[in-house]
């Protein structure tokens, strides 16, 4: 083998020392960016989110599309406008003039809408005499005959059921002076209550049966 000169091995030695620490260098650099994006930490990960990313709070929750902040109240107040029923609490009851006719009195219960939007009454109210302290007098009133029918009431109108008793005075029936009357409108359980000024009605014995008619459009007859 030929003797080389030692500065020619020494050079050729850092030579091939340079290209090795080059090549390893470029190695490294491949690696640390062949992945494009760096990985998210592992506390990163625990927490649900990227770096970078929006943090959800707790309780958030996306709104349906097209949806307000008043789409259910409003749901709700339409829900209870589009009710077709008349409830106690829309209505105002009175107790018009007596209508006497053949040893009969006839008084026509008359009941008001008093909301503002329109409502409907269907069939018959209600209807008890009580004392000063609620007492009931007498018997339910029975249900005269008829075809009930379907009273829409806008707002202002009225519909009327007629009550009707024999004269105690000709039937000869037990009597008490009632302090009002109570009326429930149909299908509710809420009374309205009406001072009863009209004197003595049948409370009992056979002649003491008190009727009461479906309602019809009006004030009375």
């Amino acid at each position: 083998m030929a003797n080389t000169p030692q500065p020619l091995r020494r050079t050729a030695l850092l030579a091939s020392g340079v290209a090795l620490l080059g090549l390893l260098t470029a190695c490294g650099n491949e690696s640390a960016t062949s992945s494009g994006t760096p990985q998210p930490s592992q506390a990163a990960r625990t927490a649900g989110t990227t770096p970078g990313s929006a943090t959800a709070t707790p309780g958030d929750t996306a709104p349906a599309v097209g949806a307000t902040p008043t789409d259910t109240a409003g749901s709700a107040s339409a829900s209870a406008r589009t009710d077709g029923r008349c409830h106690t609490s829309e209505l105002r009851a009175a107790v018009g003039r007596v209508d006497p006719g053949a040893g009969q009195r006839n008084f026509p219960v008359v009941l008001t809408n008093t909301s503002d939007r329109t409502c409907t009454v269907h069939g018959y109210p209600g209807a008890a005499f009580v004392d000063a302290s609620g007492k009931q007098l007498g018997p339910d009133p029975e249900r005269a005959p008829g075809s009930p029918g379907t009273v829409t009431l806008t707002p202002g109108k009225s519909a009327w059921a007629g009550l009707s008793f024999s004269s105690p005075q000709i039937s000869g029936a037990r009597t008490a002076t009632p302090a009002a009357l109570l009326v429930t409108p149909p299908d509710e359980r809420e009374p309205l209550k009406v001072k009863w000024t009209a004197g003595e009605v049948p409370v009992g014995g056979n002649e003491s049966s008190v009727s009461v008619t479906a309602l019809d459009a009006g004030t009375g007859p």
